[in-house]
C-alpha cells in the first residue's frame, strides 16, 4: 500500500508542477473523446438507418389508366417466376389512395380524385437486388420487342434507389468528417500528454538521478509518469461521459422528434459507448506516456 500511495503521490506531484500543460493535455482528451461519442453513437445511428432503409427496399410496378385487369394479372405471373423476388403484392389504386389518405390528412383532405395507378410491390429476397431487378424491368418495358411485351399495361418502375444512395452518402461524408476531425484532435492529444510528461521528466531529472543511486527500479522511477499520463487520459475521458450524459439529457429528447425511430433504428447503447470512450482515453494516456518514456528517460 505505501508504494501504491508512493506512486500516485509522485504522479500528483508531477500533474500539479505542470498544471497548465496537464490542462491543456485533459482538455484535448476531453474534446476528442467527445467528438469519438458523438461519431459512435451518429455513425451507429446511420448504419443503423441505412440498414432499416435497405431492408425495406421495395420494386414498385406501375400501371398505366387504362391497364385492363388481364395485363396486371399477366405481370404478376411474370414477376413471380424470377427467382430474386421473394413475394409479389398487389396494392389496387383505392387501397393505395386510402393508405396515403391516412398518411397524409392533410395533403389529401381536398384531393376528391383517385391520381393513383394500380401496382405490384415486389420484395427481392435480398434487399442489394433491388435496383438490378427495377433497372432491367425499367429497360424491358422502355424498350421494344418481345422484352416490352412481357409487361402489358406497365407505366413506370420504382424501387427508391434514390434514397437509398442519398442515405449511404450522407452516412459516408458524416463518418469521413467525423473520422478526419477524431483522427487530428487525438494525434494532438498523445502529443500533448506526450510533451506534458517529457517536461515533468526533465524538471525531475535530478531526482531520478538520485533514486537511480539509491537503487530503484527502472519501473519503479517510469510508474508516475506512466500514471500521470493515464490519469490525464482518465479524467478526460470522464469528463467527456459527464458532458455526453448532460447533453443527452437535455438535447437529445428535442433531436429525436426529427429523427426517423423505429425498434431497429438505433445508435450503441449510452453504457457501450462510455465504456469506449474511458478506454480510448486511458490508451491515450498509455501511448503518450510510453511515448516519451522510450525516447526521454533512458533507465
Amino acid at each position: 500500500m505505501s508504494r501504491v500511495r508512493l506512486l500516485f503521490s509522485e504522479a500528483w506531484s508531477s500533474i500539479t508542477a505542470n498544471i497548465s500543460t496537464s490542462f491543456a493535455s485533459t482538455m484535448t482528451v476531453l474534446i476528442s473523446m467527445v467528438l469519438l461519442g458523438l461519431f459512435i453513437a451518429l455513425g451507429t445511428w446511420v448504419l443503423s438507418y441505412s440498414a432499416h432503409v435497405k431492408k425495406g427496399l421495395v420494386v414498385k410496378v406501375y400501371f398505366a389508366k387504362g391497364a385492363t385487369q388481364a395485363q396486371e394479372y399477366e405481370v404478376g405471373q411474370h414477376l413471380r417466376q424470377d427467382k430474386r423476388i421473394k413475394s409479389v403484392t398487389f396494392v389496387s389504386k383505392e387501397a393505395a389512395f386510402k393508405s396515403q389518405q391516412k398518411q397524409y390528412p392533410l395533403l389529401y383532405a381536398n384531393v376528391f380524385s383517385n391520381p393513383l395507378p394500380d401496382t405490384w410491390v415486389v420484395k427481392p429476397v435480398h434487399a442489394q437486388d433491388a435496383p438490378a431487378i427495377g433497372q432491367e424491368i425499367k429497360n424491358q418495358v422502355t424498350g421494344h420487342g418481345a422484352a416490352a411485351a412481357k409487361w402489358p399495361g406497365v407505366n413506370d418502375v420504382n424501387w427508391g434507389d434514390k434514397t437509398t444512395k442519398r442515405v449511404l452518402r450522407v452516412a459516408e461524408v458524416v463518418s469521413l468528417v467525423f473520422l478526419a476531425a477524431i483522427i487530428l484532435l487525438v494525434t494532438a492529444s498523445t502529443l500533448l500528454i506526450a510533451n506534458t510528461i517529457r517536461l515533468s521528466i526533465f524538471a525531475r531529472r535530478r531526482e531520478i538521478e538520485v533514486m537511480k543511486l539509491v537503487g530503484a527500479t527502472n519501473w519503479f522511477v517510469r510508474g508516475p509518469f506512466m500514471l500521470e499520463g493515464l490519469l490525464q487520459g482518465l479524467a478526460g475521458s470522464l469528463f467527456a461521459v459527464i458532458l455526453l450524459i448532460i447533453g443527452k439529457s437535455i438535447a437529445l429528447p428535442s433531436i429525436l422528434g426529427h429523427l426517423h425511430s423505429t425498434s431497429d433504428v438505433h445508435a450503441l447503447p449510452f453504457a457501450l459507448n462510455s465504456f469506449a470512450l474511458i478506454a480510448a482515453g486511458l490508451l491515450l494516456g498509455a501511448a503518450g506516456s510510453g511515448l516519451t518514456l522510450r525516447r526521454f528517460l533512458q533507465v
